[in-house]
């Protein structure tokens, strides 16, 4: 019988995921709108890679500070308010602001409780590269509700100006892949066997 168990890893990338995307959201916002260059109208941006990539932080001065006891998370970077993605990924359903958010908030909710729920099944965790994935998307799954929760939509920062590719943050990235490695573990990856029922134990001779 294989008692192997990788929840361990699923716990540690969703940890990882998580602190690396809120640690590069309040650094590169505080450092671009204290040091940052304007940029073709964002208020502060670096050229990482010139012509291609950049860091951009843009600020929303008009958006009112919640009374709601965030204030503090909401001001670290700046004394205003970042300006958001209110809808998902790529920026779906942002027109609608308030009820985008809400809604893709709830469903953040529901995906992370569902993930924890899955990864702790023990033949889900056996299968490593499965955990692998559910642990990035666990990880991007919370960092962006952080943000819905605090800000009322996703801070993003990272620019491919170059192809003008929708400005994306680690968060982001942690769910691309997870789902890239969940798409290749259902196709490619047979599911491990399942554990074989303990032997009955032998009667004793009879004297």
């Amino acid at each position: 019988m294989n008692d192997r168990t990788y929840r361990w890893l699923l716990v540690t990338l969703a940890v990882v995921g998580l602190t690396t995307d809120l640690v590069t959201k309040y650094r590169v916002f505080r450092w671009l709108y204290n040091e940052g260059q304007v940029v073709e109208g964002h208020a502060g941006s670096y050229d990482v890679v010139p012509n291609w990539f950049m860091l951009t932080a843009q600020f929303d001065p008009t958006a009112k500070l919640c009374d709601c006891g965030f204030e503090g998370l909401q001001t670290w970077s700046a004394p205003v308010m970042p300006r958001v993605n209110h809808g998902a990924l790529f920026g779906l359903g942002g027109e609608h602001k308030g009820l985008a958010n809400n809604t893709f908030a709830v469903v953040s909710l529901g995906a992370a409780v569902a993930i924890l729920v899955w990864g702790m099944q023990r033949k889900t965790a056996r299968e490593k590269w499965l955990m692998v994935a559910l642990g990035l998307i666990l990880g991007g799954t919370l960092g962006n509700l952080f943000d819905r929760l605090v800000f009322n939509g996703v801070r993003d920062f990272m620019f491919f100006y170059k192809i003008d590719w929708p400005v994306f943050n680690v968060a982001d990235c942690c769910l691309v892949v997870g789902a890239g490695l969940l798409l290749v573990q259902a196709i490619f990856v047979p599911p491990p066997p399942d554990e074989a029922p303990p032997a009955p134990a032998a009667e004793a001779p009879k004297a």
